[in-house]
């Protein structure tokens, strides 16, 4: 039976990928009228027609998994080449020679660090100390603390730190997986806080960094640590409170305080031992990075040199490694660290700078948005983060949305003759506000995989939320951007 089984999965598969090979080429190959082709100024050329034949050969096979996401991104950089869109070197030197490959590492070797000496635990039973045995207290909490601590760990690594947490708050309660309303609402806070703390710095998730590559490289535009956070931590702390309203409405729970008294959830914090020797390096090279990271732009002042944000953070995850340091061994932080979300994300890279350079980028962005440009400002923010989030349920994953998306924005703020910062900045924090599909994020997939909660759970609390914070990002991003003659 389970042979039967996996061979339909394999034959499906077989088939999905020969229907996207067959996509791909008549994609390729087929004319198109003269009226597809030139619109406004944006022309699509043979290499641009090709390039777009590459971008749906691999959204099949990202949106329906026929093939693992990385491998997938892999598959897409060595079709562009054999189509001649441009030489696999270019293709390759465009994302793998890419600086954010380090900023990746450098940020998972720090979240791997904190997990490993124990810190992460400490940070987790801290959590109850505050909150008492109010369940909705305990809620707004788990949020609270998702969001403040992935503005600078990354948004799994904090999902995978509070979820066992408060998994054995279920546990002790006797609560059932998908019998209780308390354990949907607290499992979901465990992937909600996380994303939304994601979208505070440029460390906190993948498409940030993805995002201020492209500027970089696109529009020539240098976006720095503190530039990002001035949109993205009003953004993030203004949806805190509205996530917990919706949480609350929607799964209100049964149960309104702990069986545990707040007493003994405080002496449960005090029975810990004292900060071990690697918790106290850890913290130490955790504020060193914050610090470097906060004052790059005085410091490039100072050294007369450029500091982009991968600096910081791969110079101060190295200093684990210096004789003396600290006792814990790469072999035990490899296994932590996603070698294949970086795969994916440099792949991704590659791909959305080949649809740039093609001109693909620049004609797609006409065919979707380019009726924007005559609305006001607010309306127009308003519009992209709507496109952006609704976009990720077809895309299936933050990494992808920002790596076909972001291109398509900033060659839609060259079109419109509009400031790309004004455009680009609400698409990139939208990017990873992945609240509706389980599937886009492995943040949700974690708290998930303990089976308090269904898709249909997480997707009607998604939708409302994903609403809610539209308007929200809309409001911070045009408030921030006007006092700073962006608007």
């Amino acid at each position: 039976m389970l042979k039967s089984v996996t061979a339909d999965k394999t034959l499906k598969k077989a088939v999905i990928l020969t229907i996207a090979l067959v996509v791909l080429v008549v994609l390729s190959t087929i004319p198109l009228p003269e009226s597809w082709r030139v619109l406004e100024r944006a022309t699509l050329d043979g290499v641009g027609q090709k390039a777009i034949a590459v971008l749906i050969f691999t959204l099949i096979l990202w949106m329906t998994e026929a093939v693992p996401f990385h491998i997938t991104g892999i598959l897409g950089v060595v079709i562009m080449a054999v189509v001649r869109i441009d030489s696999f070197q270019t293709i390759v030197r465009e994302g793998f020679g890419n600086h954010i490959v380090v900023f990746f590492i450098g940020v998972l070797v720090l979240s791997a660090f904190i997990m490993r000496s124990g810190l992460g635990k400490r940070i987790a039973v801290m959590i109850l100390s505050f909150t008492g045995n109010s369940t909705r207290t305990i809620l707004f909490g788990f949020l609270a603390a998702g969001t403040l601590l992935s503005m600078w760990i990354t948004d799994m690594a904090v999902a995978a730190m509070l979820m066992p947490l408060g998994r054995a708050i279920l546990e002790e309660e006797g609560i059932e997986p998908g019998k209780s309303n308390f354990g949907r609402a607290l499992m979901i806070s465990c992937a909600w806080g996380p994303i939304i703390g994601g979208i505070g710095t440029p460390a906190g998730c993948g498409p940030n960094p993805i995002a201020i590559g492209f500027l970089k490289e696109m529009a020539g535009i240098e976006l720095d640590f503190l530039g990002w956070m001035k949109y993205g931590v009003p953004a993030a702390l203004m949806l805190l409170p509205f996530s917990w309203a919706v949480l609350l409405i929607l799964f209100k729970p049964e149960l309104s305080r702990l069986s545990k008294t707040p007493a003994d959830l405080k002496n449960e914090y005090k029975k810990l031992p004292p900060l071990g020797r690697e918790e106290k390096i850890t913290i130490g090279i955790f504020f060193l990075t914050v610090i470097l990271w906060l004052t790059s732009p005085l410091l490039e002042r100072l050294l007369n040199m450029s500091i982009p944000i991968s600096l910081p953070v791969i110079f101060t995850s190295s200093l684990f490694f210096v004789p003396g340091v600290s006792r814990i061994k790469w072999k035990a932080i490899e296994s932590e660290v996603s070698w294949s979300g970086i795969i994916l994300v440099l792949s991704g890279v590659s791909l959305g700078m080949m649809l740039y350079s093609s001109g693909a980028a620049k004609w797609i962005s006409v065919v979707m948005l380019g009726g924007i440009g005559n609305l006001n400002a607010f309306l127009m923010i308003l519009a992209v983060i709507l496109g952006v989030s609704f976009l990720k349920i077809a895309l299936s994953s933050n990494t992808v949305t920002a790596t076909i998306v972001i291109p398509i924005i900033i060659e839609l703020s060259q079109f419109m003759e509009v400031s790309t910062l004004a455009v680009t900045l609400p698409a990139a924090l939208t990017s990873s506000l992945a609240f509706i599909l389980v599937t886009s994020s492995p943040t949700n997939v974690i708290p998930y995989s303990t089976g308090y909660f269904s898709i249909k759970d997480f997707a009607k609390g998604g939708i409302i939320i994903t609403l809610i914070s539209s308007l929200l990002v809309a409001t911070v991003v045009l408030a921030v951007g006007a006092a700073s003659g962006l608007y």
